[in-house]
């Protein structure tokens, strides 16, 4: 059980303002980018996250921004010229405040721990003669600049890439006055170069691409004058739109669409600070955009590109020490897992627990003789997956293999895609889901002879199958042997390959056919029991929170007395503290070294062990996730196993004053605190493996 203060009672009826969701996503990247200024931080981690938050704008505008725009222009939507301004304006403040955080803090960091990024006035006569041959060695031959006329249209610019424009002087080899040039920068060139040690002077020194090529942008044009110049990038549309309903193959649609993926309607336009407004209005007019799409900054435009330092960096005190995740007690770690897991349930607890239990899970039963299917949803597995190849090796072994493959994870498509033709070559059953949903749920299901019966094992994650992002990412896997589960599990793949009406799942919620009144109901009988004078508690761990139907049923709950606390990564469109309507909701966010990803829904309604539930799930609370994807939440029967969720999980999150932040009813965050307990760091002692 979770401790709960007392807390008064509220009523009313729900007349509540919800928060912005694009305010709520700029103000976690404002979270992200408060972490670039921690001491305790190391330098170069500092430095990373600024790079996520570069990165998540890029997705940002990608993806969601899109989709304001395209709603914007739509009646109804309830999305005007000003709710566009306000949300451009905290975008423009965020982006200027990143900047500053590089030039004023981290760079000068970086200095002072001997590491330098060397623009063209701060590099020596050695390193300029070193820059000038590498860029007529390696720049160069790549570089085809093009002069605008009107047999030389403005080039398609892709996606996120690096490009130059330039206003020449002077006439061109045949005697007309065109003015201007465009010089794009292949993406095979790296952005980053480290100089050599002998011209480094015993410091670690860079330059990055972008300066190299302004140091030598005349030589680009001769004979002609470069009268003003200057970096740009575009951010594109990058969503994939297919019609599900008007294809006869998804994967051949979707592989002919990708192609035109990095050329969709322009959203952002990034330029340098020293920009002329001439070139700046040309290129906003050249793409289609008004000023608010101009994003002018104080440095290279695309900071994401700066993981190439770091990644060169010589300095292991400048990256968070390596962490090696433990093995959970009592489980083998080769062969006997199947064994094992039949004595009872199994909790994995990553990063802070090995990924490679899953992967051993799935190598026993692919080398096991008794094993005679697996069948596994594939959503984000990377390009390279050591679970693929064992997926592919089962099916040599002969073995039935069923993968539900989500060719629609964004920005996964190509790799998922690939899979998908390895794996039907080889003679495995595939299949891509449900037209119209996304298969958001992980889950692994293998079936095994024993003696006269088959024994089902599932793996069911709040994560992906992914082994890279699994060492970064906070999530929660679940093996068991459970006949219910098991079973409901198995109906969920039989309706995903054969689209046929089976029973209502047992022990699981599945969205989108009952996962989100399922809940509603569950927080209203938590509010009947708050109403009653009995104790009533909601925790909720998610990612996001922007369902309005289940943001209605948590006011309620909390109006009728319940004591609510949500600890939600991302972005959370429910005010808390507001009087009179969610007095008994807290809202914390926790950002710190690992990613927050796990799904966690605990729910108390009475005194006894049987007034709790405690669930796990692959779903936020987002209308997506409840109405347009195929989701899981699994139950936590098991009472050691669920105090243990609770202990790992909830506890140490709502107790954290380390990495935690508090929303205010106005959408702000304050942080709790700096020195006080870290839950992350406490779980990396708790696992951390022994020597």
């Amino acid at each position: 059980m979770i401790p709960s203060d007392e807390v008064p009672k509220a009523s009313g009826a729900l007349r509540l303002k919800l928060l912005s969701r694009e305010q709520a996503i700029l103000e976690f990247n404002r979270r992200v980018l408060a972490q670039a200024q921690r001491d305790d931080v190391p330098l170069l981690e500092r430095l990373r996250y600024i790079c996520i938050v570069s990165s998540n704008f890029d997705e940002f505008f990608e993806v969601r921004y899109a989709d304001v725009l395209e709603a914007s222009r739509m009646q109804g939507t309830g999305i005007g010229p000003k709710y566009l301004a306000d949300v451009s304006d905290e975008a423009h403040r965020l982006v200027q405040e990143q900047y500053r955080i590089f030039n004023e803090v981290v760079g000068p960091a970086l200095k002072a721990e001997g590491i330098d990024i060397l623009n063209h006035a701060d590099r020596d006569l050695m390193q300029r003669e070193w820059v000038s041959g590498f860029f007529h060695k390696q720049v160069r031959p790549l570089l085809v600049p093009i002069g605008l006329d009107p047999s030389h249209p403005f080039p398609q610019v892709a996606n996120k890439t690096l490009n130059f424009i330039a206003k020449l002087g002077g006439r061109d080899a045949f005697g007309r006055d065109n003015s201007i040039a465009i010089v794009r920068i292949p993406r095979v060139l790296p952005r980053v170069i480290l100089l050599p040690d002998d011209i480094s002077h015993g410091r670690q020194s860079f330059v990055l691409l972008s300066s190299v090529i302004r140091a030598h942008l005349h030589e680009l044009f001769p004979g002609r004058e470069i009268l003003s110049f200057s970096q740009f990038r575009v951010t594109r549309d990058s969503d994939i739109d297919v019609d599900e309903d008007d294809v006869t193959d998804l994967r051949q649609a979707l592989r002919s669409k990708m192609s035109t993926r990095q050329f969709g309607q322009t959203i952002r336009l990034e330029v340098v600070s020293s920009c002329p407004p001439e070139l700046s209005d040309f290129l906003l007019e050249q793409f289609g955009l008004t000023e608010q799409a101009l994003y002018k900054v104080n440095g290279p435009v695309n900071l994401v590109r700066l993981t190439q330092l770091i990644d060169q960096v010589q300095g292991k005190t400048l990256r968070f020490p390596a962490y090696q995740p433990g093995w959970p007690e009592g489980l083998p770690q080769q062969g006997g897992m199947l064994e094992h897991l039949r004595k009872g349930d199994i909790m994995l607890h990553h990063p802070f627990e090995s990924f490679d239990t899953v992967v051993e899970f799935l190598r026993e039963a692919v080398h096991d003789p008794d094993v005679l299917a697996i069948k596994q949803t594939i959503y984000r597995t990377g390009s390279e997956s050591v679970l693929m190849e064992l997926l592919l090796e089962a099916v040599r072994r002969g073995k039935e293999v069923l993968a539900v493959v989500e060719l629609k994870a964004r920005f996964d498509e190509e790799a998922n895609i690939n899979w998908a033709e390895r794996l039907e070559a080889l003679g495995a059953q595939v299949v891509y889901g449900i037209v119209g949903l996304k298969t958001h749920a992980k889950m692994m299901l293998v079936t095994r002879r024993e003696g006269t019966r088959l024994r089902r094992y599932a793996h069911l994650s709040t994560g992906n199958y992914n082994p890279r992002t699994a060492g970064v990412y906070t999530d929660v896997g679940y093996l068991t042997t459970s006949q219910e589960i098991t079973a409901d599990v198995d109906m969920v793949f039989q309706q995903l390959s054969s689209l046929t009406q089976l029973r209502s799942p047992k022990q699981l919620m599945l969205a989108p056919f009952g996962l989100q009144k399922q809940l509603i109901r569950i927080m209203a009988r938590v509010g009947e029991a708050a109403q009653a004078g009995h104790p009533a508690r909601i925790v909720l761990k998610l990612n996001s929170l922007t369902d309005e139907p289940l943001i209605v049923a948590l006011i309620e709950a909390g109006q009728a007395g319940a004591k609510i606390d949500l600890v939600i990564r991302g972005a959370c469109v429910l005010p808390p503290g507001v009087p009179g309507f969610t007095d008994n909701i807290r809202v914390r966010s926790v950002v710190g070294r690992m990613l927050e990803h796990t799904r966690i829904l605990y729910f108390r309604w009475g005194e006894s062990e049987h007034d709790e539930a405690l669930y796990l799930s692959s779903a936020d609370w987002m209308n997506r996730n409840m109405t347009r994807r195929i989701e899981v939440a699994w139950p936590v029967r098991d009472l050691a196993l669920r105090q243990r969720v609770i202990d790992e999980c909830l506890v140490p999150y709502l107790m954290d004053s380390c990495d935690a932040w508090e929303q205010q009813s106005d959408g702000r965050y304050e942080r709790v605190g700096v020195d006080g307990p870290s839950a992350q760091r406490a779980l990396m002692e708790l696992h951390r493996a022994v020597d």
